[in-house]
């Protein structure tokens, strides 16, 4: 994934996450299954900004950006910047 699309994929899951907010004050969804799906998207998404963390810091010390690689969740679970 270049930029742009870890970028976009970022977009897309906090545009997620303030649905399932909204369908939980709307009644379309249980605090359950809000709750689920929150977990999954904060993993997903603490691997997208440690993803786009890695691509910076390789272009930024000369090196390949592609070679950046997603890494598990629980190596960049609650990753603070």
């Amino acid at each position: 994934m270049d930029q742009e699309q870890i970028l976009a994929r970022i977009s897309a899951m906090v545009d997620e996450e303030r649905g399932l907010r909204d369908a939980l004050r709307s009644g379309r969804i249980d605090s359950e299954t809000e709750q689920e799906r929150l977990v999954e998207l904060e993993r997903a998404l603490d691997q997208c900004w440690d993803l786009l963390r890695q691509r910076r810091a390789k272009a930024e010390f000369g090196e390949n950006p592609d070679d950046a690689r997603v890494r598990p969740a629980s190596q960049v679970e609650d990753y603070e910047s």
